[in-house]
């Protein structure tokens, strides 16, 4: 396994997940939906759908939302999503892959091309960054799971493959046929993780100075802000020099 890295690979900065409680809650319910059409409503029985549920939980999304959503599957209420990816280039040279789940993907092309390209950036086709990440199964902890060596014993044990560990809290990465074996393996030891999930890890970084990283955030947010967006990932490094000026 790698050594340790501060630098922490998902986009969400400091206080993201903080804002906007109820669209959180919506993106969350979306995907407990689709996770649970696609396969057995049951959690223990549906890797995905338990992914799904943990995320709510760790968002402290009630249980009657969660509930409602297994529910809306189950009786096959609703729009029915696709999944749907975009790629392209953010301020200061940054790729990023933005995650989606639509109802309608000509009006979700419309926003996230619209929200890119009026922050700094451009769409690019398929495939035009995601070559420079892995795809890999991505296990998060807070800070308060424990310190950076105990976390990297507890994942080497579980059969991880790498572990981050910083001021805000630890990624366990593992093969993506292994994510939730580990998840599962890890739990006992360092409680439920706060998320279990499919990633994108950069193969590289970009450092990005404080007028990028400005209006590199500015695009993270607007693209949060969309309804169908569920995730965004970039291969950006921001110095604690940088976020410290930006607040």
């Amino acid at each position: 396994m790698a050594g340790h890295s501060k630098f922490k690979n998902i986009m969400h900065r400091k206080g993201a997940q903080d804002k906007k409680r109820s669209a959180m809650f919506s993106k969350l319910s979306r995907e407990i939906t689709v996770a649970a059409k696609m396969g057995l409503p049951e959690p223990d029985m549906n890797p995905r759908l338990r992914a799904a549920i943990n995320a709510a939980k760790a968002q402290s999304m009630p249980k009657d939302n969660i509930q409602r959503a297994i529910d809306k599957a189950s009786k096959g209420d609703g729009e029915n999503y696709e999944e749907v990816r975009y790629e392209g280039f953010g301020p200061g040279g940054v790729s990023l892959i933005i995650e989606a789940l639509t109802d309608n993907r000509n009006r979700t092309a419309t926003n996230v091309r619209t929200a890119v390209s009026k922050n700094g950036g451009n769409l690019g086709a398929s495939g035009s960054v995601s070559h420079g990440f892995s795809r890999l199964g991505l296990i998060t902890y807070p800070a308060s799971a424990g310190d950076a060596e105990r976390l990297f014993e507890a994942a080497l044990e579980a059969g991880a493959d790498d572990v981050t560990s910083g001021d805000d809290g630890h990624e366990i990465w593992t093969s993506i046929e292994a994510l939730h074996e580990v998840a599962k393996a890890l739990t006992p030891v360092l409680g439920e993780p706060e998320g279990a999930k499919l990633a994108w890890r950069p193969g590289t970084t970009v450092s990005v100075d404080e007028a990028a990283a400005a209006q590199l955030f500015k695009l993270i947010d607007t693209l949060d802000d969309d309804d169908d967006v569920q995730q965004v990932w970039g291969n950006y490094e921001v110095s604690d020099e940088v976020m410290a000026k930006l607040g």
